[in-house]
């Protein structure tokens, strides 16, 4: 049987992948190209999101995002900066901090919620497992603020207010 190949990666090397990674995140948040998103990922990847289950394989993935992200509240976030990140070259694991800002409702609040994201390495810029830990519960509170303050303003556009009408009814806290 051949040796087992060493995929082990210096924490610099994990540091330049994840900093590439956070960019091209960057862009995508102003692009709106989710295809770009899921291309970051191997065709294998496993990606877990703790509230819809684990996806096998890039195209699942890709899928999956397009869906979420042109849907409200995705659809009504304007970055994923992180906030702060550490590598693990042992595992060849990057975790990080992930903020999840919507856009304004139109007063200057800043209505946000925050998940955990651990990647792993896979080489060549993409990543062969990607792990969304996170609590739901706090994420839908957020969009149902969000949903509330844009109503009051005047502001809330027709999915979202499907959204608040609807599932948003689990998150309102009166």
């Amino acid at each position: 049987m051949p040796p087992k190949k060493d995929t082990r990666f210096s924490a610099e090397e994990l540091d330049a992948a994840f900093k590439a990674h956070h960019e091209a995140i960057a862009e995508v948040a102003k692009t709106r190209d989710w295809d770009r998103w899921a291309d970051l990922y191997t065709e294998d990847v496993d990606y877990i999101e703790h509230a819809m289950g684990t996806m096998k394989g890039r195209e699942q993935v890709r899928t999956w995002i397009n869906k979420t992200m042109h849907a409200f509240p995705g659809s009504h976030m304007t970055g994923y900066p992180s906030l702060w990140h550490v590598v693990d070259p042992t595992t060849a694991r990057v975790i990080c901090e992930v903020d999840n800002p919507m856009r304004d409702p139109g007063d200057g609040s800043i209505i946000t919620a925050t998940n955990i994201t651990i990647l792993t390495y896979a080489g060549d810029g993409l990543w062969s497992r990607a792990e969304d830990v996170y609590n739901p519960l706090l994420f839908g509170q957020a969009a149902m603020k969000w949903c509330k303050k844009a109503a009051e303003l005047g502001t809330i556009d027709e999915p979202a207010q499907q959204w608040m009408d609807t599932v948003g009814k689990m998150f309102d806290r009166g």
